[in-house]
């Protein structure tokens, strides 16, 4: 699998992440394990993960996997700290949470480091030089040997990257901003991608499927065994579930017929091959529809394809995320 640099450092991934969000909660330890084999046995090696995630079970299960079936070093390990399942708060991006974050999650993964660490949200109570200080910490002290964000938006991630970048050699640059991206979700064209561009920061895509919804699956209805159909995860795939999703859905199925390939492919090149995108992340429930996405690797869109599927599902812009002199 075709290798890229992440972000405007020296880390280098493969151009398809696997994400764990779905582990040790709707896919088993044989399932899991199954992903991660047929992931490693395609070349990849950036593995997605969060303490949060089946409350710290995918950290787990990752580690234990590492120890019996794939070497750690093979692997490029990326985990999230800073959400938090409490009454009065979601995120806590204080020093004292992150860090302690940091040491559960590596205990739950059996390593001494992780590749990439990263803080799941933004948080609003905590002064954002705090928050970063624990990212500079956390790669001063050996626990993580790249940092990066998730789910900021525009000014924020601007800020953050801004900051890290006023002290070099004492703050480490940012690495990556995870953010959802996808045929169905072009929002952050407006302002994340821009400011992750010209800071250097490499985009990894998550739901690049538009949460399920770009294979198709769900043109003629809410198949029983998908997430639509879940009770858990149902109101996650429910907003993609419109009329103006449907036309893109269209869109992509026709490309794909005219292709001969999957919709799923057709929508998964496009967000790979979008600048500023260093890996999309890939939250398949099975194996199989793991190597379903893995075989996109050999799949390059013409350009025309690309400028039609542009069109169709372009986000409205105006002022003033467009030049002023072209409203």
């Amino acid at each position: 699998m075709e290798q890229r640099h992440l972000g405007r450092t020296g880390l280098r991934v493969t151009r398809l992440g696997l994400g764990t969000l779905n582990w040790a909660r709707d896919t088993d330890e044989q399932e899991a394990a199954d992903q991660l084999k047929a992931f490693w046995e395609a070349g990849g090696s950036l593995v997605d993960t969060a303490d949060i995630y089946a409350d710290g079970g995918a950290e787990y299960l990752l580690g234990r996997l590492t120890e019996e079936l794939v070497p750690r070093e093979d692997l490029v390990i990326a985990t999230k700290a800073g959400s938090v399942l409490e009454s009065d708060r979601r995120i806590d991006g204080s020093r004292r949470h992150l860090l302690a974050a940091l040491d559960a999650s590596l205990e739950r993964l059996g390593t001494d480091y992780v590749d990439l660490w990263q803080l799941h949200a933004f948080d609003p109570h905590t002064p954002l030089e705090e928050t970063l200080q624990a990212l500079d910490l956390a790669v001063t002290s050996g626990r993580a040997r790249y940092v990066g964000l998730a789910n900021f938006s525009g000014w924020q991630l601007a800020r953050a990257g801004t900051w890290q970048l006023a002290a070099p050699g004492v703050r480490n640059r940012l690495a990556s901003a995870q953010m959802e991206y996808s045929l169905l979700q072009r929002g952050i064209e407006r302002e994340v991608l821009p400011a992750a561009l010209d800071l250097g920061i490499g985009l990894l895509p998550s739901s690049p499927l538009g949460r399920g919804v770009l294979t198709g699956k769900y043109r003629h209805g809410t198949p029983a065994d998908s997430r639509g159909a879940s009770e858990h995860l149902a109101a996650f795939v429910a907003p993609y579930l419109d009329e103006t999703a449907s036309r893109v859905v269209e869109a992509v199925t026709t490309a794909a017929d005219g292709l001969a390939v999957t919709p799923l492919q057709v929508a998964l090149s496009w967000v790979r091959d979008r600048p500023g995108v260093t890996a999309p992340i890939l939250g398949a429930r099975t194996a199989q529809q793991l190597r379903a996405a893995l075989s996109v690797e050999t799949l390059s869109l013409p350009d025309e394809i690309c400028q039609a599927l542009d069109d169709v599902s372009a986000p409205v812009h105006h002022y003033p995320d467009h030049d002023w002199s072209t409203l």
